[in-house]
């Protein structure tokens, strides 16, 4: 498994350099681009062989690597977090139906291609009582590229009003629903459409 595991890393670091020969990437991103296509090997592991993963969970998925758009740092974006105030409590549902209660707790703003676009912050609370925060969208690409429902990217507040945060969609991903029926995940509602098409992170898991 490690000598399989080496061969497809090796593999997929020459695809990476003749994708980024291409194309005029400084040092630094190129090193970016070297380190997401690590981490998407990483992920391909653990979804393999992690007992919690949806594909070693009733009802069995046949799996096979997760698919992505190459990694692209023109869409890694610097905003700070505006607050909403109040912060109100909104109804949105699951993908089988039940409605969730969320906190719309902030904004973040980027521009791109000349359009400046907003996505939400969200605020839930996890079923062993804790609080999290996320950011989901869909886009232009939504299902066709990827996934019908939406896209997620892991959000962490940090209690400082001045800190700049970053919105890498390199490494947006699919909720568990999109490979398993096992699972429901959060819906994005119609203010969580960017008006774009974020051909970066991940892309469908299953064929039409």
């Amino acid at each position: 498994m490690k000598n399989v595991l080496f061969t497809l890393l090796v593999f997929q670091i020459l695809l990476t350099v003749a994708f980024t020969g291409c194309k005029n990437y400084t040092q630094e991103e190129k090193l970016y681009i070297d380190k997401i296509e690590k981490d998407r090997l990483a992920k391909d592991e653990e979804m393999k062989n992690s007992p919690q993963s949806p594909f070693n969970l009733e009802p069995k998925v046949q799996f096979h690597p997760l698919k992505y758009f190459d990694a692209d740092p023109g869409f890694v974006f610097k905003s700070k977090l505006t607050e909403y105030n109040p912060k109100d409590s909104i109804v949105i549902y699951g993908t089988k139906g039940e409605p969730r209660s969320v906190v719309r707790f902030g904004y973040l703003k980027f521009s791109k291609d000349g359009k400046h676009l907003r996505m939400n912050v969200y605020e839930g609370t996890s079923r062993s009582g804790e609080r999290y925060h996320s950011l989901w969208f869909t886009d232009l690409t939504t299902n066709k590229e990827s996934y019908g429902v939406g896209r997620y990217i892991d959000f962490e507040v940090v209690p400082d009003s001045g800190y700049v945060y970053t919105i890498d969609f390199n490494k947006a991903y699919n909720p568990y629903c999109s490979y398993s029926p096992r699972y429901s995940c959060a819906i994005p509602s119609k203010e969580d459409f960017l008006d774009l098409e974020i051909t970066a992170g991940e892309k469908k898991f299953h064929e039409d």
